[in-house]
């Protein structure tokens, strides 16, 4: 009982962090400077009462408060409205931008697990060594970079060697599956190394300070005594005991990598979620901000609570 009063109190936790996010997302964007109306691109030099029958159309001539009612009532129903910039629903527009970003962050994020795992576990197994030193300085480094710098400056190294813009290539007429899945692919490298190497020294660090901790117990020294093989006691031993705090890591991260992936899709103009939440600023495209920003909250709190779940699973300490 007492472990599904724990998942209770988590899960209405989360609701509840959600829907404060959503009402504090509401009224931020609308006391940004500028108006939708005016910011709409097709109508730059609009007369007063083109803008007025826009404002009409959008629902703005509303008051604020009517306008957040409304707002979540068509939550309610699944409808996260119509964006200003295109006339299309918020969902369908979202949709898309959600498929083309996915794949790009797992690829990333697939890198940093798996060599920030790896280096850390080695920079763990060879502590007091220059490996180690190494190791960690080169993470700390990749860690304090700013996102959108180490993007930059992958791309004026990769500059005609791998594309350093956009999805696809424009150029390709009717290609086959395996031509586009190619070019795809050859896109999606530059980006989703970015988030990789950043994430990468996250995880090394992390993994790094979870093995020592292992390392450092008793059965290890047993297991040494024992004349196991290095390979033999960090897998089955000393890996798998540290996993607590990396399996809690991964969670955490996977919620703020899709936020986090805003200045990676912008400095490479990948079209995905962080794309389309910085072109709904520059237009003030209030419904697709919203759902934006209601997508990347639901994910944060959804790994968070994923991460809580986890941690109490995991540790049976934790009541």
């Amino acid at each position: 009982m007492r472990g599904a009063d724990y998942v209770v109190k988590r899960t209405a936790f989360a609701l509840v962090t959600i829907f404060v996010a959503v009402s504090i997302n509401f009224v931020l964007f609308r006391l940004a400077p500028g108006s939708a109306v005016s910011n709409l691109s097709r109508v730059p030099h609009a007369t007063q009462e083109l803008r007025q029958a826009l404002k009409r159309q959008f629902g703005l001539d509303k008051s604020r408060g009517r306008q957040y009612l409304i707002y979540l009532e068509q939550l309610t129903r699944g409808n996260l409205g119509v964006s200003f910039e295109n006339e299309q629903p918020v969902s369908t527009n979202l949709k898309t931008a959600i498929l083309n970003t996915l794949p790009m962050v797992a690829l990333g994020t697939l890198f940093a697990i798996v060599v920030g795992t790896l280096t850390g576990v080695i920079a763990a197994w060879r502590r007091g060594t220059p490996i180690e030193g190494a190791t960690v300085t080169t993470a700390l480094g990749f860690y304090s970079m700013p996102t959108h710098w180490l993007g930059l400056m992958l791309v004026i190294l990769f500059t005609g060697i791998l594309p350093t813009g956009g999805m696809t290539n424009d150029f390709l007429i009717n290609p086959s599956f395996w031509t586009h899945a190619r070019d795809v692919l050859s896109h999606m490298v530059l980006p989703s190394l970015t988030l990789g190497l950043v994430l990468f020294g996250e995880y090394t660090l992390i993994v790094r300070s979870a093995m020592l901790e292992t390392l450092g117990e008793d059965y290890i020294l047993t297991a040494r005594a024992k004349g196991l093989r290095p390979w033999a006691i960090i897998r089955k031993h000393a890996l798998r005991n540290a996993m607590l705090p990396i399996v809690t890591l991964v969670a955490l991260s996977l919620g703020y990598i899709v936020a986090g992936a805003i200045l990676i899709e912008t400095v490479f103009s990948w079209p995905g979620v962080g794309r389309a939440v910085y072109d709904a600023v520059l237009n003030r495209d209030y419904p697709m901000l919203q759902g934006a920003f209601l997508f990347l909250t639901i994910s944060v709190v959804f790994f968070n609570l994923v991460a809580d779940l986890l941690y109490y699973k995991l540790d049976p300490r934790i009541t």
